[in-house]
């Protein structure tokens, strides 16, 4: 089978960053820790694994910022390398493992990715015991090589390829009626529904979105699905982003430019003031009540700091770049809650309980989100070095970008 495969070397890092900061096609392509090759497709761990052909692998923010070198090497220990990466996904059940019960082939699935104590053979560690498996203490242990998810083990292999492995408790299946464009978006869905279940709107104030990429337009979708009565205000980069927000339920956009003007807008949402000091970007006195920050820059971190108000709560859901040059003071200044909400698990009430990504495909089902314009691009695998740079430099409008191996 073909597959994309990331196989880093601090030299290859090096040179793949220099290169993939110039931009465009070529840059991508000649990436040297990224190259398609042909593997054997890959075998199932144990007998109630599966194996899933791939049908369409989602380019992610996180993806991007692996390539680009833009991730802290902390999560570096929880992966095995070379693997091959992608975990949004959507596939057909190629063949089942002799215990497997209510799969078969042919059926489509979303896979979770994670791969937390019972994938790997474990009794569940405390995390997992809680249903918070998405926090599981043994990412590195058991019967699989170190990886908290698909497309980060190298023994699975990941959705940019045209194979891969699960158990089959990680298997949902997708329902009648949902196509293969809606079904990919459940796993950034499911982030969504986990980031604003952990931080429940407040009844007062605003919420403010930060990043108009697919993370920060489906929490806006989840804002108005599970808190119809929330403001919600998104700050977003591009124009077409700013549609797609409101059409999924923002109450306000702001559109960010490079000089942070932006910040007066924002300040007269909320009612808000906006100070000079004697030099650097302006400050904000009052602002959101809440802020969920969605596009993992560190100028996107920054803002969320600065654009919270007093005693408002900002949460990280977009996987954090390196957060060079962010101004701290706004947490102790403000006395800001600052907390993460990453992937999701099972959720609690009034979600019933369910795994996120469960919930995700209900609601897509009974169409209580509509998700399917966000998945803009659809390109085939050997075409991979342009997929990514659409991604990258929101190309054509771009939101979701897909690969279709």
């Amino acid at each position: 089978m073909r597959a994309l495969v990331f196989t880093p070397t601090p030299v290859r890092y090096l040179a793949g960053r220099a290169l993939t900061r110039l931009g465009g096609v070529t840059g991508w392509t000649t990436a040297p820790v990224l190259a398609l090759r042909a593997l054997p497709r890959p075998r199932l761990p144990a007998a109630a694994w599966i194996r899933v052909a791939v049908r369409l692998g989602g380019i992610c923010g996180s993806d991007l910022h692996l390539l680009r070198l833009a991730m802290s090497p902390a999560t570096s220990a929880l992966a095995s390398t070379p693997f091959v990466p992608g975990h949004e996904n959507v596939g057909t059940v190629e063949e089942v493992g002799p215990t497997v019960d209510g799969l078969r082939p042919g059926q489509r699935v979303v896979v979770d990715p994670l791969l937390p104590c019972a994938v790997r053979g474990l009794p569940p560690c405390a995390s997992c015991a809680s249903g918070a498996y998405n926090r599981c203490l043994r990412f590195t242990d058991g019967l699989l090589a170190p990886g908290m998810m698909i497309g980060a083990c190298r023994e699975t292999g990941g959705s940019w390829g045209e194979a891969f492995v699960a158990h089959a408790a990680q298997a949902h299946p997708v329902p009648e009626g949902v196509s293969d464009r809606e079904a990919l978006l459940a796993e950034p869905l499911a982030c969504a529904i986990h980031a604003v279940g952990r931080t429940p709107p407040p009844a007062d104030g605003w919420v403010l979105v930060v990043g108009g990429g697919t993370v920060g337009l489906c929490v806006v979708a989840a804002l108005r699905a599970l808190a119809p009565g929330a403001r919600v205000l998104a700050l977003v980069k591009h124009p077409f982003q700013a549609a797609m927000a409101r059409r999924l339920g923002a109450d306000e956009v702001v559109a960010a430019d490079r000089k942070g003007r932006y910040y007066g807008a924002v300040a007269e949402v909320t009612g808000a003031r906006v100070l000079r000091p004697l030099f650097g970007r302006p400050v904000l006195r009052g602002g959101a009540t809440l802020t969920l920050e969605c596009a993992g820059s560190a100028r996107s971190l920054d803002d969320a700091l600065r654009l919270t108000r007093p005693g408002g709560r900002v949460t990280l859901v977009g996987l954090a770049a390196l957060p060079r040059g962010v101004d701290w003071t706004p947490i102790w200044l403000n006395e800001l809650r600052v907390d993460g909400a990453f992937t999701y698990a099972v959720e609690a009430e009034p979600l019933g309980r369910r795994p996120t990504l469960a919930v995700a495909l209900e609601w897509l089902a009974a169409r209580r989100v509509d998700l399917a314009p966000l998945v803009t691009h659809v390109f085939p695998l050997r075409r991979y070095g342009e997929a990514l740079a659409t991604a990258a430099g929101k190309r054509d409008g771009a939101i979701k970008v897909a690969l279709a191996p």
